[in-house]
This record gives structure tokens, C-alpha cells and sequence, in this order.
């Protein structure tokens, strides 16, 4: 029977030390002393080995499976989780100034400063979860071709070829920080040209026909998930931003008496305005009441925080969409493009503006934020009722004979 809190938090002392049991090998040792530690025992190459995975209640019952689980993910992949710890802890032993880590997150601190949060914690994660446990305690002076292309490996056997260009991206750009600095004379990894399997490109799937975009939103209206998570689905497609800048909307940014909202565009780092269409307006005043007390529109289970990345495309697989292949929180952007443009006749540049893309401007980019907004707050509104027309269109079915 698994463990529970309560169970954790009544276990006492005794006069030997015992193990309450949880599942899939962990267990909590609770010492004569009233310790009580994490530990998981687990098979490796034919060998019963122990590790430990921390001290309650610094890590929580919750933790101590999460860290369990990631163990069983190593062990699923060949790796013997006992040996990473070794490594992990050996290195930080022996990491010096110039360490690659050390040098990677020098790198990172001044790279990100005009960097979207949401892409540099993804960068930063894929370096702590992907690169350093291999390469950070090496003296970046070392770091040669067959080291780099070893961790590429290790990320490539999992099937996540993305992430192996990218890992290769972000350990380029460290060395080339580490030549400029004096502290490396080459970066290798232009010798691995070909040496991963290479990246197939697909577009972010999106529906973009009429008819099937007047059943997801009727989808949408019935959806029967959080209200929050409601309301950003109902909002995704009247102003069709970035899935990252929707998810962190806060109220400070929209102003309801202007029908705008102002952010700074994840993307180009520029300030965007959305004009707000009567009914983004009236979708927003209605969820004031719920979290406006707050300052996420879209909080999350932690009012601290916004709803989480996945949470868009998880809500749209509820309602049956294959997010692969029909439609993503990031379509409502290529819907809009296309049906703008093809339907409601829209030109390019006024789209474009509201998509947040970069677009030259001989008076700059601080100019773009408000170029045709005029036009701009036009099509809004006749995308919204556009939308709204689609939304009910469909709805009206003509009995004939005996339903009549």
C-alpha cells in the first residue's frame, strides 16, 4: 500500500531502524534517532544497488517520487542512476573556474538578458538536465568533438532529435563565449556537421477551414474544464497572440476602458498593443470578478502563477483534437493569418503588425506597436464577429418533414 503524508508524519522511532514501504522500490528509512530518509532500491546490470534520494521533510513524499520516477527514466534508458548521482556530485567537486558549467552560466547570464523568460528557462533546463551531468565539470579547454557528440548521443537515443540540435546550438554558443573570453581556443562543435540525425520541419498544426473552425469553437464554448482555462480558450482565438503571452496576460497590462492590452512580445522583445474586440472585452470583464484580484488573468492551481505552458494543448486534446496534427494553442495564430487574409480580405501588413512579427519600418520598431491601429482595431472587431458568425452559422440546421 503506498505511503501517505499522514503515515510519513506518525512514523516514531524505534530501537532498530525500519523502512516504511511506497511503490516501484522506494521507501522511507526512519532511523533510531527519528530520521526519516529517502532511499531506492533498484536492479542494475544484474546488481541489487540503494540510492538515496534525500531527507523528509526537506523532500516531500511528492519529491522523493518525482526523483524516483526520474531514476526509473535513466534506468529505462540504459543508465544507471546511482553512477549519475556519483558524477553529478563529483563533479561539483572538482569544477573550477573554468569548468564548462561555470562558463555556461556566465554565458547565460548575459545572454538572456533580452531573451523571453519562457526560452531561456527551456535553454537553461536543457543544459541542467542534458549537458552538465556529462560536460559541466569539464575544463572547457578540453571539451573536444567526441565529448560533445557523446552527450548528443545520449539525447539523441531517447527519439528527441530536437533537443540534440538544440543542446548542440547552446554548447557552441558557450565555447564561442569561451574563445572570446580567452578561455578556450576553438569550439568543436562545427566538426560534428552531420554527425545527428537531421531535424524533419513541420508547421504547428491549425484548423483554417471555415466549417471546422465554427465546431471548435462551439467545442470551446462547451468545454466543461477549469473556468480559467475556459476563458483563455474562449480569448486564444480573438487575439490570437503567442500561446506563452496569453497564458501570462495580467490585468496591470489590459485596460478595459481603451480595449487594449499592452505586453512586450515574447519574440522580438518589442512592445505590442491588441486592441480588444467588444466581446474580448466583455469575456474579460466577466472573469474580472474571479481573478482580478490578482495579477494573472489565467492564474493558475498556484494564484502566484499563471496556467502552465501545456495547459492550451492539453485542453484541446480533452475536447478531442490531435495536437500534432489538427490543431495546437499556437493555430489560433495561422487560423487568424489565413482567414484574415482569405476570407475577410485583410491586407498583409496590417496582419502582420498584429501577429507581433517583425516588420522594417523606416520610423523603427517603437512605431510598430501602434502602426495602423486604426485598421488594426477594425479587423479585431470584424474578426471577433466574424468568429461569432462561424461560432453560430453552424448551429442553425433547417428541420425538414416530420422533425419539422
Amino acid at each position: 500500500m503506498p505511503l501517505s503524508d499522514t503515515a510519513i508524519k506518525n512514523a516514531k522511532p524505534a530501537a532498530k531502524p525500519y523502512k516504511l514501504a511506497d511503490e516501484k522500490g522506494l521507501y522511507l528509512f526512519v532511523t533510531p534517532a527519528g530520521g526519516k530518509l529517502w532511499r531506492m532500491q533498484y536492479r542494475f546490470e544484474g546488481k541489487q544497488k540503494l540510492l538515496a534520494l534525500g531527507k523528509y521533510p526537506d523532500i516531500s513524499l511528492k519529491d522523493a517520487r518525482e526523483r524516483r520516477d526520474e531514476a526509473r527514466k535513466l534506468l529505462a534508458n540504459g543508465v544507471d542512476p546511482g553512477e549519475v548521482k556519483k558524477a553529478q556530485k563529483t563533479a561539483k567537486q572538482v569544477r573550477a573556474a573554468n569548468s564548462f558549467e561555470v562558463l555556461a552560466r556566465e554565458w547565460f547570464e548575459k545572454w538572456k538578458t533580452d531573451k523571453a523568460e519562457s526560452h531561456y528557462r527551456k535553454v537553461i533546463a536543457r543544459l541542467e538536465n542534458d549537458v552538465f551531468p556529462w560536460l559541466g565539470g569539464v575544463p572547457v579547454s578540453d571539451v573536444t568533438a567526441p565529448l560533445v557528440l557523446a552527450v548528443l548521443r545520449r539525447i539523441e537515443s531517447r527519439g528527441v532529435i530536437d533537443t540534440a540540435h538544440r543542446a548542440k546550438e547552446s554548447i557552441s554558443l558557450v565555447m564561442r563565449f569561451a574563445i572570446a573570453t580567452g578561455r578556450a581556443e576553438r569550439d568543436p562543435c562545427p566538426d560534428l556537421r552531420g554527425a545527428l540525425q537531421p531535424l524533419t520541419h513541420t508547421h504547428m498544426a491549425a484548423i483554417t477551414d471555415p466549417k471546422e473552425v465554427g465546431r471548435l469553437l462551439r467545442a470551446i464554448s462547451e468545454f466543461k474544464g477549469l473556468y480559467t482555462v475556459r476563458a483563455a480558450l474562449l480569448l486564444a482565438p480573438m487575439v490570437f497572440v503567442r500561446p506563452g503571452e496569453l497564458r501570462a496576460a495580467k490585468w496591470a497590462d489590459i485596460s478595459f476602458e481603451r480595449a487594449e492590452w499592452r505586453y512586450v512580445a515574447s519574440k522580438t522583445r518589442t512592445n505590442h498593443l491588441v486592441p480588444l474586440a467588444r466581446q474580448a472585452v466583455a469575456l474579460l470583464q466577466e472573469i474580472y470578478p474571479l481573478t482580478g484580484h490578482g495579477a494573472h488573468v489565467f492564474p493558475g492551481r498556484d494564484p502566484q502563477k499563471s496556467i502552465s505552458n501545456s495547459t492550451i494543448n492539453a485542453a484541446l486534446t480533452r475536447m478531442g483534437y490531435d495536437t500534432r496534427t489538427e490543431m495546437t494553442g499556437h493555430g489560433f495564430r495561422a487560423m487568424a493569418r489565413t482567414l484574415l487574409a482569405e476570407e475577410l480580405h485583410f491586407p498583409a501588413e496590417i496582419i502582420e503588425h498584429q501577429l507581433a512579427h517583425r516588420v522594417p519600418d523606416s520610423l523603427g520598431e517603437a512605431y510598430n506597436r501602434t502602426r495602423f491601429l486604426k485598421e488594426r482595431r477594425e479587423m479585431m472587431q470584424a474578426w471577433a464577429d466574424y468568429l461569432d458568425r462561424l461560432r453560430v452559422g453552424a448551429d442553425v440546421i433547417p428541420l425538414r418533414g416530420n422533425a419539422a
